[in-house]
C-alpha cells in the first residue's frame, strides 16, 4: 500500500469530534467538565443526556420535515399547529424538570428569587433581582439557572397560546425559535449544531471499533469514518432513550419527549446521510490528490500499483459510506412515514408507548447493522458479541440481517426478469419511461445490495460492481451492458439464497423461524407500496 501517514501520528479525528464540534472554550470545557464531576445526582448522565437532546429536539422539531407523517409536501399555512406546540410544551416542561434536578438545591433559591420578581412592588428593586438572577453565566450551574428561568417563563406563554382556537405555523414556529434562543444563547448548553457530539456520554464503547477508527490511513478519510461511526452509535442512544420513555409509566406526557427526541433523530439521520453523500466522495479524492502529489515523479512508475491499489481502497471506503447514507435514508422514511403516529393523531398513550417500541425494535438492528457493515467495509474484523455485548441484539441484528437478505433478493429477482423481457426496439424517449426499473434498481441496490456484498463476502464482488458502475457510467439502456448486469445479478440471487440458509443456522436463529410475510410486508413499503 501507499505509505500514507496514519492518522495516529498526528490528528485524532475522534477526539476532536468528541472535543470540538460544540465550539466551547477550553477553559468553558473544564469547568463544564469539573461541574459534571462534581456533581452528586443520580443517574446524571442519563439526565445531562436527556435534558441536551430535548433542547436541540426544540430545534428540530420546529421544522415540520422531521415530523412523523407522510411524505408528501403539505402547505404548512394552512395547517394547524396546535397539537405541535402542545407537545412542544410537554418537552419544555421535561426540560425544566430535568434542569431542577441538576442544580438541586439551587433550584430551591431560584423558586425564591423568581416569587420575589412578582411581589416587588418596586420597578427598580424588580431589575436589580432579575439582573442578579440572571448572572454573566460564568459556571454552568449559573447557565443552567438562567435557561431554566427563560424556559419556565416560556412555559406559561405557550401555555396562553394553547387557549387559541388555532395556532398558525408562522406563530407555531416562532414560538419555538424563541425557546431556542435559551439554548443558543447558553454558556454551558447549547447542543444546536448538527452531527454534535460530547465526551461525556457519546464515548465509543468498544475497543474494536476505536481499533478500527484509528487504523483508517488518510485525513480525510480518517475522519470520514470517525464521523460516520459516532453519529450512528449516537442514534442508538437516541433508541435507549425511546425505549425508557415507553416504559417510564411515572410519565403521563410521554408524548412531548418522544416527538422532540424523534425530531433529532430524524434530523441527524439526515445530516449524516447528506453529508456521506455530497461530500464522502470529493474528500476521499482530495485527500488521494493530496497524497498522490508528494510522490516524486521519479518513483512513479515503481509505485504504480500502491497508488492504485490505495485508489481501489477509497473507492471501495466511498462505496461502503454511501451505502450507509442510502439505507439511512431508507429506514428513516419508512419509519416516519409508516411506522409512527403523526403529531395531530388522536392516539392514546399507550398506543404511542407500543409503537415507540416497534420503532426501536425495527430502527436498532438496521443501525447495528450498518456499523458492522461498515466495519466489514474497512476490512476489520467486527465481533458482534463485543461491538454490541448483547445476545438479544445480536439475535434482532442476525433477524434483521436475514430479513434485508430474502428482500433484496425479491427486488434483484425482480430485476432480471423485467430486463430479460424489457423491449429494447423502443425510441430513445420511449426507452426512458420503459427502463426506469433500471434506476429504481440501483437505487435499491446502494440501499441494500452493497451492504449484503460485503457483509456476506462475495466472491463474485468485483464482477457484481463492474456490471452495476457500467449501468450507471454510460446509456442506461445499452443491451450489452444490460444482458451483463442480468447474469451476474442471476449469481447474485443465486448466492443470496445460500447466504439466507447460512444466516438462519446462526447460533441465536436456530429457534427462531423465518417470518416471510412479515418480510413481505416490509418489502412492500420498502417498494412505496
Amino acid at each position: 500500500m501507499v505509505a500514507i501517514q496514519r492518522p495516529t501520528a498526528g490528528r485524532n479525528a475522534y477526539a476532536e469530534l468528541l472535543r470540538d464540534t460544540r465550539g466551547m472554550k477550553r477553559e468553558q470545557q473544564q469547568a463544564r467538565d469539573a461541574w459534571f464531576a462534581a456533581l452528586a445526582t443520580d443517574r446524571k448522565d442519563e439526565i445531562l443526556f436527556e435534558l441536551e437532546v430535548l433542547l436541540k429536539g426544540l430545534a428540530c422539531f420546529a421544522n415540520p420535515r422531521n415530523h412523523p407523517g407522510s411524505g408528501a409536501r403539505r402547505a404548512f399555512v394552512t395547517l394547524d399547529f396546535r397539537d405541535h406546540l402542545h407537545q412542544a410544551r410537554d418537552g419544555v416542561l421535561r426540560i425544566v424538570q430535568l434542569a431542577r434536578a441538576l442544580l438541586g438545591e439551587r433550584d430551591r433559591a431560584f423558586v425564591f428569587h423568581r416569587y420575589l420578581e412578582t411581589v416587588l412592588p418596586e420597578d427598580g428593586a424588580r431589575t436589580r433581582l432579575l439582573r442578579s438572577s440572571l448572572s454573566e453565566q460564568e459556571t454552568p450551574e449559573e447557565s443552567l439557572i438562567v435557561m431554566r428561568h427563560g424556559l419556565t417563563n416560556l412555559v406559561e406563554v405557550m401555555n396562553g397560546l394553547l387557549k387559541l382556537p388555532r395556532v398558525p405555523f408562522r406563530l407555531f414556529y416562532s414560538m419555538l425559535a424563541t425557546a431556542m434562543r435559551e439554548s443558543a444563547q447558553s454558556t454551558f448548553f447549547n447542543p444546536l449544531a448538527a452531527l454534535e457530539f460530547r465526551p461525556e456520554f457519546d464515548r465509543i464503547p468498544s475497543a474494536q471499533v476505536l481499533e478500527l477508527i484509528q487504523s483508517v490511513t488518510g485525513e480525510h478519510a480518517h475522519r470520514l469514518v470517525a464521523l460516520s461511526f459516532l453519529s450512528l452509535f449516537r442514534m442508538l442512544k437516541y433508541l435507549r432513550l425511546l425505549d425508557n420513555i415507553a416504559v417510564d409509566h411515572t410519565d403521563r406526557r410521554i408524548g412531548g419527549r418522544a416527538y422532540l427526541i424523534l425530531a433529532v433523530l430524524r434530523s441527524d439521520a439526515r445530516a449524516l446521510s447528506g453529508y456521506l453523500r455530497r461530500k464522502s466522495g470529493s474528500l476521499l479524492a482530495a485527500g488521494y490528490q493530496k497524497d498522490l502529489l508528494r510522490v516524486p515523479a521519479r518513483d512513479i512508475a515503481s509505485r504504480f500499483e500502491d497508488l492504485r491499489s490505495e485508489g481501489y481502497r477509497l473507492v471501495a471506503m466511498k462505496g461502503a459510506l454511501t451505502g450507509v447514507a442510502s439505507n439511512l435514508r431508507l429506514e428513516m422514511r419508512r419509519t416516519f412515514e409508516h411506522d409512527l403516529p403523526t403529531v395531530e393523531s388522536t392516539s392514546s398513550e399507550a398506543e404511542l408507548r407500543l409503537r415507540l417500541r416497534e420503532v426501536t425494535k425495527n430502527l436498532r438492528p438496521s443501525i447495528q447493522n450498518a456499523i458492522l457493515f461498515l466495519g466489514k467495509s474497512l476490512r476489520g474484523t467486527l465481533d458482534e458479541g463485543q461491538v454490541f455485548d448483547d445476545y438479544a441484539a445480536r439475535r434482532a441484528s442476525s433477524e434483521r440481517l436475514r430479513r434485508d437478505i430474502w428482500m433484496f433478493a425479491q427486488i434483484v429477482r425482480a430485476f432480471a426478469s423485467k430486463a430479460r423481457h424489457a423491449d429494447l426496439s423502443v425510441d430513445q424517449w420511449g426507452k426512458v419511461q420503459s427502463f426506469a426499473f433500471v434506476r429504481e434498481f440501483l437505487g435499491y441496490f446502494r440501499a441494500m445490495g452493497y451492504p449484503l456484498l460485503r457483509v456476506g463476502d462475495y466472491p463474485r464482488f468485483d464482477a457484481f460492481m463492474s456490471a452495476m458502475s457500467a449501468l450507471t457510467e454510460t446509456d442506461l439502456f445499452d443491451p450489452q451492458r444490460l444482458a451483463m448486469a442480468v447474469e451476474e445479478t442471476d449469481a447474485f440471487h443465486a448466492y443470496l439464497v445460500q447466504l439466507l440458509e447460512r444466516i438462519s443456522e446462526r447460533e441465536e436463529l436456530r429457534e427462531v423461524p423465518f417470518d416471510k410475510p412479515a418480510a413481505a410486508r416490509a418489502l412492500r413499503l420498502y417498494l412505496g407500496d
